[in-house]
């Protein structure tokens, strides 16, 4: 046990029927900051649970129990980290479970079966899936919420078994067994009655998939309330489809408008992306750091994270800048001391395609176990563009680019260029050496990229290691699987030993 990476065999700590024996020790400083900030997550759980409303959403809804597991999760999402990457986390994951709280307790409030605040509830807009919020900039007096973000997707990240249930319900209803465990768990919830019913209306939007879109289908006749459906382009790269893309915008604004009685306010959405933009300008640095040879905001420091404040946050909530200002000082001071992000880095990755659910602390095992630097993943690749702060029509059309770029489709639709030439030029930027390249079991919308894939990195020399997943569903290959295939290409390929031994197989099943 010490003060530097690696010092500590991390995969002892899952043997046993423990889900974890103890704690890491991180040297004084930094096992004692660890700790306050695991006592500070419980803190702000125990203050959300003493509200009357809660505590009934916690024993109304089958996923409230997974929450149960979030100090586990940051746990996991930091371990082996130390100084300035310790705090980047922290800094990160910390705020994301004050943001989940604080968009749970707006469902409760507004949840006729928990707080029953009808005239709350007339002022939320229900968004889907992965849908951007930047429309929602310009409603200051109205709340913005994703309704899949705190029933489906995090309860599968920070527990890997937490939507099995759901999943099995859509199933049974008679939903074929290969569909994306997306959207079968999505209509499982909503079969089972385990969305709250909220808001004065709703927005859909053609995300990635087909079974993405069927589902919001079932659902929205589940939830009852007026939808409106945003076909943005799929075809995103198209000049063509630009002015399209802008025109669905403006319909879905004077949707809005019609439901509630509120007028677009582009005074406070023009202020909403000055920030927006304050933040892009912040992880562009983020990048640039990532180019170099001591890069510092990396892996699971900035996969979720940007997932949040570039999606959700959409430049409303000022929190997330000043987060992201604290987040770039660590940054800059871990590069001038020349920190390193692993005790010895063999490889620099680009991660490519979707990313399991289930398992979004696999980027953190990859630095621990074989010393390879997770630099960006494709998820958080979107735009990386300055959106204008003073023209309405440039900004219809902006609100469209992100739209059209959201997560989960910006690489996987759009055609080749940012499918396939992307992750070349990605490669050549960040020096990458290695690709880990997610394969989503249930998704089709890359498959065909497949051997592409392998015969271009053959021809740049670049390592491409196939990971194979089920998204949210671990039945179909589990963590152990995932790491498995890591393992054997380390040793059969490039003939390499791990860093840390104990990391290479062990037994995850009863972690959280």
């Amino acid at each position: 046990m010490g003060k530097k990476m690696n010092s500590e065999k991390l995969g002892n700590f899952y043997y046993g029927n423990k889900t974890k024996k103890r704690r890491e020790w991180r040297g004084a400083a930094d096992t004692w900051y660890d700790y306050t900030r695991w006592l500070a997550n419980w803190k702000v759980m125990a203050k959300f649970m003493m509200k009357p409303a809660n505590l009934k959403g916690f024993f109304r809804y089958r996923w409230m129990g997974s929450y149960l597991a979030v100090p586990d999760f940051v746990d996991r999402h930091t371990e082996g980290l130390r100084g300035p990457q310790l705090r980047i986390a922290h800094k990160e994951f910390d705020f994301i479970v004050e943001h989940v709280c604080e968009t749970i307790g707006n469902l409760f409030r507004a949840d006729p079966a928990c707080g029953g605040d009808e005239e709350f509830s007339r002022r939320v807009v229900v968004f889907d899936e992965n849908m951007m919020s930047q429309i929602m900039n310009g409603f200051p007096n109205l709340q913005m919420v994703c309704r899949e973000i705190p029933v489906v997707y995090t309860p599968s990240t920070v527990l890997q078994e937490g939507v099995l249930h759901y999943i099995d319900v859509a199933e049974e209803f008679g939903l074929p067994s290969d569909v994306c465990p997306m959207p079968a768990a999505e209509l499982g919830c909503a079969i089972d009655d385990d969305f709250p019913q909220i808001g004065i209306c709703a927005v859909n939007c053609n995300t990635t998939c087909d079974g993405s879109l069927m589902g919001n289908g079932v659902e929205a006749r589940r939830f009852n309330i007026p939808t409106f459906q945003l076909a943005v382009p799929i075809r995103h790269m198209q000049e063509s489809v630009q002015e399209y893309g802008a025109e669905e915008i403006k319909n879905c604004i004077k949707f809005i408008e019609e439901q509630t009685g509120e007028t677009f306010d582009w005074d406070h959405y023009f202020k909403c992306m000055k920030t927006f933009n304050a933040e892009t300008k912040l992880f562009r640095e983020w990048l640039e750091l990532s180019k170099t040879d001591y890069p510092q905001i990396i892996g699971n420091n900035v996969a979720l994270y940007r997932d949040a404040y570039y999606q959700v946050g959409g430049g409303r909530d000022a929190r997330f800048l000043q987060n992201d200002r604290e987040i770039t000082e660590l940054g800059y001071q871990g590069y001038e001391k020349k920190v390193l992000c692993a005790s010895e880095v063999r490889h620099r990755a680009v991660l490519w395609g979707v990313q399991a659910q289930y398992y979004t602390a696999f980027p953190i095992w990859l630095q621990n176990c074989w010393g390879i630097l997770p630099l960006i993943d494709m998820l958080s690749l979107t735009s990386t563009s300055y959106y204008s702060e003073d023209d309405k029509e440039q900004a219809y059309l902006d609100m469209a680019d992100l739209y059209m770029k959201m997560n989960m489709r910006n690489r996987s639709n759009g055609g080749y260029e940012v499918g396939v030439d992307d992750l070349w030029r990605f490669c050549e930027e960040f020096r990458a050496d290695m690709v880990i390249m997610y394969e989503h079991i249930g998704c089709k919308a890359m498959a065909g990229y497949h051997g592409i894939f392998e015969e271009q990195a053959r021809e740049r020399g670049i390592h491409l290691i196939w990971v194979t997943h089920g998204l949210m569903d671990p039945r179909k290959a589990s963590r152990k699987d995932m790491r498995g295939e890591v393992n054997r290409y380390m040793r059969a390929v490039l003939q390499e030993e791990p860093l840390d031994p104990t990391l290479e197989d062990f037994a995850d099943d009863n972690n959280w």
